[in-house]
């Protein structure tokens, strides 16, 4: 659970960073982020939704272990920004595809007994890039930090100045 709040906290500080540097980007429009974010972990929905009778309607077998690859991510973004009006899809897929984005870096970044990371860039490679193996996703402190990148961005989009600050002699 602290892997999720995680990517939550850090979708939504970028999120809030990019609505401070582009006024295109609204307050609002911070979750598809954070949707983003949390798109490659769609994976974890397996046991809720059982592949049994997917299997059988389909006639082969399914997995949703793809869905944390950049194919998958991919797929995700598409289809996620069908669920929006025409005139925001461009700007929803680039949204979405930065929190996905930040999924995949830190996820990079777990400690695996390989050294290796997972196959990111599947089905494009499958080659699996070095981990530097800073965490686990069971640690809390990742999550500290997050939660004070999180407040940082608050603060700075509520209480941030609007032009550059004049420092007085």
């Amino acid at each position: 659970m602290p892997d999720l709040l995680t990517h939550v906290l850090v979708g939504y500080s970028i999120g809030t960073l990019l609505s401070v540097r582009y006024k295109r980007v609204r307050p609002a429009q911070v979750t598809l982020v954070m949707i983003g974010a949390l798109s490659p972990d769609l994976r974890k929905i397996a046991p809720v939704i059982p592949t049994g009778p997917l299997e059988v309607v389909t006639g082969g077998p399914i997995s949703w272990t793809p869905l944390h690859t950049l194919g998958g991510s991919v797929l995700v973004v598409l289809l996620g920004s069908l669920l929006v009006a025409p005139e925001y899809r461009r700007q929803a897929i680039a949204l979405i595809a930065i929190g996905a984005a930040s999924h995949h870096a830190l996820d990079i970044a777990l400690l695996t007994a390989t050294g290796e990371s997972y196959a990111v860039f599947f089905p494009v490679s499958t080659y699996r890039l070095p981990s530097p193996g800073l965490y686990l996703s069971t640690d809390r402190w990742p999550v500290a930090v997050a939660g004070v990148l999180a407040v940082g961005s608050w603060v700075v989009r509520r209480y941030g100045t609007t032009g550059p600050v004049q420092l007085s002699d």
